[in-house]
């Protein structure tokens, strides 16, 4: 697995989350804290855009908080999904067709959130869960340094809910290619019905096919190309 560096977000307004898991999200920060004046101390770092770019991967969330000369670097830990769990997940996201494309088009469905939860699978962290350091001297954790990261974190999710399942250990290449090399599989189960295979995989192929237009946009923009003609 490979992790993900999102640019850092300039100034903002004070924001609260907009999407019901980005504000389950905020709950178990508020959870963690030790102090609500630690809170409140390390949203105005976040909305003042005292936070670097957030740097995600499976388990663990790292950034950079700074203010004029000074530093502190952030690590954030979250317990990954077990393989059993994971392979649970990918089967409720290709239960139904439509599962897919909402995830891609920045839709978490509430209905797969709790299946997965009936199942046993926990995909959203609690506050205990949320593990912090920080290389400042404060005496507790997290610190508004930490909480300050943690709500930027909020507003990555708000927009890309990805970004909760790479957290938790299932980045989006390895549910696109877990759901193909299923859709591919000659021994699919037969409940499942040969019409809903093909709409699922019709939803594997489009999500594979803008994921690869995606990256070649990227590697084109890096190198000063325009990118216009892949459209």
């Amino acid at each position: 697995m490979s992790a993900v560096t999102h640019p850092r977000f300039g100034t903002q307004r004070a924001r609260n989350a907009r999407a019901w898991w980005a504000k389950a999200w905020q709950r178990a920060v508020e959870e963690s804290v030790y102090h609500g004046s630690d809170l409140r101390a390390g949203r105005r770092l976040a909305n003042a855009g005292h936070v670097g770019g957030l740097t995600v991967d499976s388990g663990s969330l790292v950034a950079a908080v700074q203010v004029g000369d000074d530093a502190w670097t952030v690590s954030v830990a979250v317990p990954v999904l077990h393989p059993e769990s994971i392979d649970t997940l990918v089967e409720l996201v290709a239960a139904e067709s439509g599962r897919l494309p909402a995830l891609m088009d920045g839709e978490l469905p509430h209905l797969l959130v709790e299946q997965a939860e009936d199942a046993g699978v926990e995909l959203l962290p609690y506050g205990g869960e949320l593990g912090t350091t920080c290389t400042c001297a404060h005496w507790t954790q997290p610190c508004h340094h930490a909480l300050a990261v943690l709500t930027q974190f909020t507003w990555l999710l708000d927009a890309d809910p990805f970004c909760l399942l790479q957290l938790r250990g299932l980045p989006r290449q390895d549910l696109l290619a877990a759901l193909h090399a299923r859709t591919v599989r000659r021994d699919v189960d037969a409940a499942a019905g040969p019409a809903l295979d093909q709409e699922v995989e019709a939803d594997v192929d489009t999500a594979f096919d803008a994921a690869v237009r995606s990256r070649r946009i990227l590697e084109l923009l890096e190198k000063g190309e325009h990118a216009d003609h892949l459209w």
